[in-house]
């Protein structure tokens, strides 16, 4: 029996868990276990990508809700006994998988890219980079916690009937339910979001300087690209950190990856690697980004790109 966490967003439940929600039904008839306000909507969506069953968590307005969460699950859990529960590597999730895992006494593995149950509870993932793979299987009784990484999965819906919904109350968490919301900040964004986007143009540190990111938003725009960035021009704060591709970033897979400046990076390569095409640009024709792209450009970002961007303003 496999169990789905699935938060809610502000457009209905969140991409990953709908990714997750696909695999589920492979492993069995999912139950999910749905954190937010819910609606008629969110729950039929949640019946048409393979939900049987949802236990539905409201938070408390003002609190975050998690540890109240948290409680309910591992009550919930006691009871029922899934195998194992799913969960996708967000904020959210992480913070309930891990209080999950000390409140039950479980272990969790995570960073996962499959999950098979056949004979056990068996979560692949990625060494250097994905140049090695690993299964590692669970041992014990479950249920077993997996953290699955964005875009390891397909969001396929199955065309299911509406789920059982049932509505479970939060218990009191006491101290640990101490923190609360004081206010919501929604970040504006222009252009395609980057997890959704066919085309991505990225920049690196090659670029030299936070104004000649200007370069990766002129060559977007004709594209109707998202732009992304390394950790390095991130942290350098060049830009956001909404537009850090990578391990500690966003993992995409668009139609087509640019990659300008960009020297490649472990941390970088296994947030875009799995992209249909990708281009990459860069001055060092030793640069390991090279060792992914599907075409390489050996040259000056500051030369190729105004070309790039001449050549496409004149299409």
């Amino acid at each position: 029996m496999a169990w789905v966490f699935i938060e809610e967003t502000e457009t209905g439940p969140a991409a990953v868990g709908l990714e997750i929600l696909t695999k589920a039904r492979e492993l069995g008839s999912p139950t999910v276990i749905y954190f937010g306000a819910g609606s008629e909507a969110a729950f039929a969506t949640l019946g048409d990508y393979g939900a049987t069953e949802v236990f539905h968590l409201v938070p408390a307005e003002g609190s975050t809700g998690i540890a109240a969460a948290t409680a309910a699950m591992a009550d919930l859990a006691t009871e029922h006994n899934p195998d194992v529960i799913l969960f996708g590597q967000t904020y959210t999730d992480r913070d309930v998988a891990g209080r999950l895992s000390a409140r039950m006494g479980k272990t969790i593995i995570s960073n996962g890219i499959d999950v098979a149950v056949d004979g056990g509870v068996g979560v692949t993932t990625e060494l250097f980079g994905g140049a090695q793979l690993v299964t590692t299987m669970f041992e014990g009784e479950g249920p077993h916690l997996v953290l699955l990484r964005p875009k390891s999965f397909p969001a396929e819906p199955a065309g299911g009937a509406a789920p059982t919904v049932t509505a479970v109350p939060l218990p009191d968490p006491g101290h640990a339910g101490a923190a609360r919301v004081v206010g919501n900040f929604i970040e504006e964004s222009q252009g395609p979001k980057l997890e959704e986007a066919a085309v991505i143009i990225a920049g690196g540190r090659g670029l030299g300087s936070a104004e000649a990111f200007g370069l990766i938003e002129q060559l977007a725009a004709p594209l109707k690209a998202a732009t992304g960035a390394t950790r390095a021009i991130v942290d350098a704060g060049w830009v956001p950190y909404s537009k850090q591709v990578g391990q500690t970033g966003k993992t995409v897979k668009p139609d087509v990856y640019i990659a300008c400046g960009i020297s490649g990076a472990m941390q970088h390569l296994v947030g875009m690697k799995d992209s249909k095409m990708i281009i990459a640009i860069n001055k060092d024709e030793e640069a390991p980004i090279f060792g992914v792209a599907d075409l390489g450009i050996v040259g000056d970002v500051h030369q190729v790109l105004p070309k790039l961007i001449e050549a496409l303003e004149n299409r």
